[in-house]
């Protein structure tokens, strides 16, 4: 049993005939059932704890699926998944034939568009509201509900600038929490504190409030009227408040707010008002990330994903560690500590994910040397690209999806000007619950075609270390280390530092009848299979190839020397652009050279041409035929 009114909200004309007392008792109903699922099945908990009065309220108010909502960024949507005819699936979220942990198109025709990277939202809406309006639909609503710091993402500017210049019937909601998945940086963030805090508008808006609750009859009697009321009031307030021009306002939009986005009663009246309001407008709601579960608002950034916790008190249930290997995040940042206090020119940048990538330790430790730069991937490279060319040797630190968003960047920034930057591709290949979001799908076969980039992957924590060393020395440009999410190989994971000969790969497992060549954390799926293959009689080499680029083509050369006549390339990328492509853009400029030269056969192993699905990584590598099976199935082919 979820809960007395729950249980009863099967469609959204359910939620649409409640009286707001009924919501206000949904809410905590929808709270609780949120807290007691995740404790259990872990997903994105302090984020959507926030937003379920408003979920509510948007619902209520609005004519969806008809009306647009998009959320950005979508892990605050859990709400809106309960009430949208996912209850009763709700504890398969991020689970393997589940529900997605982000809104999906393909999902419900709630979920007007897909969103599980940030800053998306508005540029969606526009574009919405756009087409009603070529459409001649000139009644339907489109609402983006931007928070969790998606804000500090530049697309979101790029289209307020472009919608306030428009006549588009449209509503952007700042969900405004204070903090992203790690506290909130930048100007922005104290710009929205310097309005909520203001004594003055406070206590004016108290006072305008109290006389716009006086006139509710009147506004009944006379909505034209009251609207300009509220309209008028708003203008004091944000008068008031900024003592300047609003920032909002002048991009064009209508400013309403802040207002209490746990307040139904307040949300309610606001959201009608805003309702009747034509053209591009912002309403500022202020929120409790984590609100209802005592943890996790005192600790919203570990609560923002915390695993499986006790739902009554909040306290985190985890395993036992002894012993076990780091994650390739922890390696990474207990390394570059030891790298920068070794060297005086290594700084740290990481866009908004300081805590997911490690590179927290680096700002305790040394604060003027790591910087986090908000949810703003383009800039963290050419910041960093801007550090380099200064003398600086600066990690950046991105999740694979994410710089994907940063392309240009690496191409025109670093690469075209040969600066030593070094990009740390945190979380690649599949990531596992989060899905094809965030899957490090791409960073391999994007990255290769570029000039003077090098382009590594460890297969363990001792080359990562060794990896982050050689980078940081004279004279090795642009350099790529990619690795996974999650814990690495070994226990004694802090080896002494060796220089690596780049572009050079190493034999793990001698053989002869064929060979394995993998690159990154694959390689030990791929060792393993060798290793079986030489107890049932067949004879394998497995070679860790190290780099992408340059590729050590004197393994290819010592294969075909050898007279190899089978090779399995394995790679947790896609296979169309990666390590086995390259494999055979070499062997087919050997045969060009020397048509009568017998070459390889060549199976390549790697992600399929589709998007991956969410669920236990185990289980998507069988899915995608790059487990130890697969690849023993490969070898026998």
């Amino acid at each position: 049993m979820t809960g007395v009114i729950l249980d009863n909200i099967n469609t959204i004309e359910d939620l649409r005939a409640l009286s707001v007392p009924d919501i206000k008792q949904l809410a905590i109903e929808i709270r609780q059932y949120i807290i007691d699922t995740l404790s259990q099945h872990p997903g994105h908990l302090a984020s959507s704890l926030g937003t379920v009065e408003l979920t509510l309220a948007l619902h209520y108010v609005f004519n969806t699926p008809d009306d647009k909502l998009v959320w950005d960024v979508g892990h605050q949507a859990y709400t809106h998944k309960i009430i949208t005819g996912r209850r009763d699936q709700f504890p398969t979220i991020r689970t393997y034939g589940g529900l997605s942990g982000f809104p999906r198109r393909d999902e419900s025709p709630f979920d007007a568009f897909g969103t599980g990277h940030s800053s998306t939202s508005v540029s969606a809406i526009l574009g919405m509201a756009m087409a009603s309006s070529l459409q001649g639909n000139t009644s339907r609503q489109h609402i983006a509900v931007i928070g969790d710091g998606a804000m500090t993402g530049g697309e979101a500017f790029e289209a307020l600038n472009c919608a306030g210049a428009s006549k588009a019937n449209m509503l952007v909601v700042l969900n405004d929490n204070g903090i992203s998945i790690d506290k909130a940086v930048g100007g922005l963030s104290h710009y929205l504190t310097r309005i909520t805090t203001s004594r003055r508008y406070n206590r004016i808006k108290e006072k305008v409030w109290r006389k716009l609750d006086g006139d509710t009859e009147k506004r009944t009697r006379s909505k034209a009227k009251s609207l300009n009321f509220f309209q008028r009031a708003t203008f004091v307030l944000k008068t008031a408040a900024l003592g300047a021009p609003n920032l909002f306002e002048s991009l064009g939009f209508r400013y309403f707010g802040p207002i209490d986005g746990h307040n139904v009663d307040e949300l309610v009246e606001v959201l009608m008002q805003l309702k009747e309001i034509k053209g591009p407008k912002l309403l500022h709601v202020i929120t409790k990330k984590g609100k209802g579960l005592k943890t996790a608002e005192r600790h919203p950034v570990t609560y923002h994903a915390p695993g499986r916790f006790n739902a009554a008190t909040g306290a985190q249930i985890k395993g036992a560690s002894n012993g076990k290997p780091l994650k390739y995040q922890d390696v990474f940042g207990h390394t570059i500590i030891e790298l920068a206090e070794r060297n005086p020119k290594i700084v740290g940048i990481t866009p908004a994910m300081p805590t997911g990538c490690s590179l927290n330790m680096m700002m305790e430790r040394m604060p003027r040397r790591a910087f986090d730069v908000g949810i703003a991937e383009q800039h963290a490279v050419t910041f960093s690209a801007g550090l380099a060319a200064q003398g600086m040797i600066p990690f950046c630190n991105i999740y694979s999806s994410f710089m994907q968003r940063a392309y240009d960047q690496i191409i025109h920034d670093v690469a075209l000007q040969r600066l030593p930057v070094v990009m740390c591709l945190d979380r690649a290949g599949l990531v596992g619950d989060d899905g094809p979001t965030h899957h490090g799908a791409f960073d391999l076969a994007c990255l290769r075609p570029i000039p003077e980039l090098t382009i590594c992957a460890p297969m363990d924590e001792h080359e990562l270390r060794n990896m982050m060393y050689t980078a940081q020395l004279p004279d090795q440009g642009a350099v790529v280390i990619r690795y996974p999410r999650g814990l690495s190989v070994h226990a004694d994971w802090k080896n002494q530092f060796e220089k690596l000969e780049v572009g050079k790969g190493r034999c793990m497992h001698e053989g002869s009848d064929a060979a394995i060549l993998s690159i990154g954390h694959v390689g030990n799926a791929a060792l393993e299979a060798a290793k079986r293959l030489e107890g049932e009689g067949v004879s394998v080499a497995h070679y860790d190839m190290r780099y992408l680029k340059p590729l050590d083509t004197s393994i290819l050369d010592e294969l075909l020397a050898r007279g190899v006549r089978h090779i399995v390339t394995v790679e947790d990328g896609v296979k169309k652009g990666g390590l086995g492509s390259a494999v055979l853009e070499y062997y087919a400029a050997v045969r060009s050279a020397n048509p009568t030269k017998e070459i390889p056969s060549v199976t390549i192993l790697g992600l399929p041409d589709h998007f991956v699905t969410h669920g236990p990584v185990p289980q998507l590598h069988k899915d995608c035929g790059i487990d130890t099976e697969s690849i023993i199935a490969a070898i026998k082919m």
